[in-house]
């Protein structure tokens, strides 16, 4: 497991910024409705490696299927670059989109775990 290090991201306008402290080792993409359409890179954290730093007020909520995660968008130029939920066990987690973040190393899209969420 690589040094987990900390990341600023945000959205495509710079309303809604935010860090994250991860590895990015365990990045992956979803093959559901959604993330198949937005082109997601995902890398899960516990939501106490997870601040966001400005733009609370300019989020809007999107929920579907099991409504169990919460779909954050900015509500200026639209992007979606982290989701709240939780895991199987009841943690509070955030899932970034790799995409958004400043300084993320590229990514190999066949090196990175597949999620089959439209059979989920």
């Amino acid at each position: 497991m690589s040094d987990a290090r900390t990341y600023e991201g945000q959205c495509h306008c710079g309303a809604v910024r935010y860090t994250a402290v991860t590895a990015l080792d365990s990045m992956g993409d979803c093959n559901c409705s959604r993330c198949r359409r937005v082109g997601w890179i995902l890398q899960s954290l516990p939501a106490s490696n997870f601040t966001l730093t400005s733009g609370e007020d300019n989020l809007t909520l999107y929920r579907f299927n099991t409504e169990k995660i919460d779909h954050l968008f900015c509500k200026t130029c639209g992007i979606e670059s982290f989701a709240r939920g939780e895991d199987g066990k009841g943690n509070k987690l955030v899932m970034i989109n790799v995409n958004c973040l400043e300084g993320a190393p590229p990514v190999d899209r066949s090196t990175i775990r597949h999620w089959d969420g439209a059979n989920f």
